[in-house]
């Protein structure tokens, strides 16, 4: 199958886990009904976004923390199975042999775990004090095949870093996904320039550099000071934006061509041209 129709589920977070995952389930089986088969929620779907304040400066509830396999994961297992799709579940915080993850789970159609991803860069930045919560990942980069495509899954702060996306092509992914929670704070001017559209245009050139699709899923609204921009995308391997969704809750559908993929890389020839001799200067 050369045309997938995607789903990004773009949502707002309630204070309560169970809340979130009711109305995440409902938004996946809606998109579902739309005609995606391979689905994808935001980072930290279940929970607010804790890590905006510094550990200690408020108690953050025990329910927020998950072990995998464990509810989440049951619930959204059977949420794949139910609904027959691939199913890549945004992220969770993970505890884990007495480590903390933010931690992306990605099951198949037969509810089956195809595997996890646990985030590799760590952002800690004024209200995004990540490193406060959570250990780098240490299972590196993955490309996991599923029945429809090979897919990436990466998580937010690695949009920015274009080792991870080359990565992911190197091992196969012709669609990289990236849960996301990003959005602006209050007082804190974008004094670089608009945070929303570097956001957007670094993914695009992910795609464009390395011949596949990306598609970015952002959570919606306010959460104390930060208000999330939603603007979850679509954009085929030569950066055209397949669709985009606004800044409220939103099932965004996107169908994708592989097949332009496959005319891309073998029209623009990035890979066959490499200078992989030249590029020891990346490891220092």
């Amino acid at each position: 199958m050369e045309k997938i129709t995607l789903g990004l589920i773009q949502m707002k977070m309630d204070e309560d886990p169970a809340k979130n995952i009711e109305k995440a389930l409902s938004m996946v089986k809606k998109a579902a009904d739309k005609g995606a088969r391979i689905v994808c929620l935001p980072e930290l779907f279940m929970t607010r976004y804790f890590p905006a304040q510094r550990k200690g400066a408020a108690k953050i509830p025990d329910s927020y923390l998950e072990q995998i396999p464990g509810n989440a994961t049951k619930l959204l297992s059977e949420s794949a199975m139910g609904n027959k799709i691939t199913l890549i579940g945004g992220s969770v915080w993970e505890k884990t042999k007495g480590k903390l993850f933010n931690t992306s789970t990605i099951l198949g159609p037969d509810g089956k775990m195809i595997g996890i991803y646990r985030k590799m860069h760590i952002p800690h930045d004024d209200h995004f004090y990540e490193q406060d919560y959570f250990e780098k990942g240490d299972l590196g980069f993955k490309a996991f095949r599923t029945k429809l495509a090979k897919i990436g899954v990466l998580i937010c702060y690695d949009q920015w870093f274009p080792e991870a996306a080359r990565i992911n092509a190197l091992m196969g992914a012709q669609i990289i996904f990236y849960p996301t929670a990003i959005g602006t704070v209050r007082g804190i001017e974008e004094a670089e320039g608009n945070w929303q559209e570097a956001w957007e245009n670094v993914m695009r050139g992910h795609a464009i550099a390395n011949n596949l699709i990306v598609a970015g899923v952002n959570r919606a609204g306010v959460e104390g000071n930060t208000a999330f921009f939603g603007g979850s995308f679509v954009c085929n391997a030569f950066g055209k934006t397949i669709a985009r969704a606004k800044g409220n809750e939103e099932i965004l559908i996107a169908e994708i061509d592989l097949n332009h993929s496959k005319m891309v890389r073998e029209g623009w020839g990035f890979f066959q041209n490499r200078r992989t001799d030249a590029y020891s200067d990346l490891l220092k």
